[in-house]
């Protein structure tokens, strides 16, 4: 009888999902809506899920707009993508998306001879590249020269194609300028900024915007992942700012992803083998940055817990660490296959498990997952029987 596979496998807490999408949606003011944005993670059972709780889905590929078509024909879904194709625009319209987010002054001449064509006209919101200062935040979007979205500079010329052209309709800006943002405050002052800057635009365009979108950007403590984003502050100080907003701003949307699903998800690994190299204990599991690249591509350690496993053969060594520092590495031929780096354990060994948290979002989904061919994590949903 063969031996029994390594444990590799990603966990995802549907219900946990629910009820904290439940309450990141109830406390929104009036006029705001929360769209998921599925780049964080298109695994169907969480977009079911996710479904009847969001104003709709954020897309950024022809494929994805097909997955959130899967969930349901009526979903709203707003099309966004630095390097949108015209086949790409064309299944957007086709498929009824409710806008789509612009890049580029040729993007719009793009859209508008495709929906000249198919007959179908499309509502854009222009995406500007604002000149900033912004707060810090892990990755900036804008600010700095970036592939993301239309320089301030350029507006004018963006603003004359969207109101000329054929078969388009501009119905506000899009502005999102930060990713992974952990202070509310700071997240205020920038929506603050927005509301200054729209306001002179329509001034100096003479155009009225129905929907402003503020993208996402609300990020995720894994350094702490008891001192999260404070939903609630933030909120209390969005309605407070939205009552300043001008009455034609009819929607206000955010498009979130990693602050709606990482929580839900655990990434799960088996350890095959730990060993000593130059003064450091490297900890190897089953599996690595092809299943789970979120560590590597922030250059962090991935927060994570060991999970004991008593039974072991009897005939093999067990080695271990004891109260020291490892470092956990996956199963690639490569140095840059890291998970966690230096973090202090009270006891690993060989057969014990290490379960990742806060792994729901932008890990399978970012992966290499077929670089040395390994075989891939199993995938499982778990939810209450109604």
């Amino acid at each position: 009888m063969s031996a029994p596979e390594p444990v590799c496998r990603y966990v995802y807490d549907l219900d946990a999902l629910a009820a904290h999408v439940t309450n990141v949606v109830a406390a929104l003011p009036e006029r705001c809506r929360m769209f998921y944005a599925m780049k964080a993670n298109s695994a169907q059972p969480l977009l079911r899920t996710l479904a009847p709780l969001v104003a709709g889905f954020e897309v950024a590929s022809g494929g994805e707009l097909a997955k959130a078509r899967a969930v349901s024909a009526d979903v709203p879904v707003l099309f966004g993508g630095p390097a949108k194709t015209e086949c790409e625009i064309e299944q957007a319209l086709l498929a009824g998306v409710e806008r789509l987010h612009v890049e580029s002054v040729l993007e719009l001449h793009r859209i508008s001879r495709v929906a000249t064509r198919v007959g179908r006209p499309a509502r854009v919101l222009l995406r500007v590249n604002l000149a900033g200062p912004f707060p810090e935040a892990t990755l900036a979007m804008a600010g700095r020269p970036t592939q993301f979205g239309i320089d301030e500079t350029d507006l004018g010329e963006a603003m004359r194609a969207a109101r000329d052209l054929p078969f388009l309709a501009f119905t506000g800006f899009h502005l999102h300028s930060l990713s992974n943002n952990l202070s509310p405050d700071n997240h205020l002052a920038m929506l603050e900024l927005y509301r200054r800057k729209i306001i002179g635009w329509e001034a100096e365009f003479g155009v009225r915007c129905e929907v402003v979108n503020v993208g996402g950007g609300i990020g995720v403590n894994y350094a702490e992942l008891s001192e999260q984003f404070d939903w609630h502050r933030f909120t209390e100080g969005l309605g407070r700012l939205v009552t300043t907003f001008p009455a034609h701003w009819r929607e206000i949307d955010f498009e979130c992803g990693r602050f709606l699903v990482a929580a839900c998800g655990s990434y799960l690994t088996e350890v095959l083998d730990v060993k000593r190299n130059h003064g450091v204990h490297y900890v190897l599991v089953r599996g690595g940055t092809h299943h789970f690249r979120l560590p590597v591509s922030w250059q962090h350690s991935h927060p994570f817990s060991v999970l004991p496993v008593e039974r072991w053969p009897d005939a093999l060594p067990r080695p271990a660490v004891h109260d020291g520092p490892v470092t956990v590495v996956g199963e690639l031929c490569t140095p840059k296959d890291v998970l966690a780096h230096d973090v202090t354990v009270r006891r690993v060994r060989v057969g014990d498990v290490l379960e990742f948290h806060h792994a729901g979002a932008y890990g399978w989904e970012i992966s290499h997952h077929d670089f040395l061919s390994h075989p891939h994590p199993e995938q499982v949903f778990t939810a209450a029987r109604s």
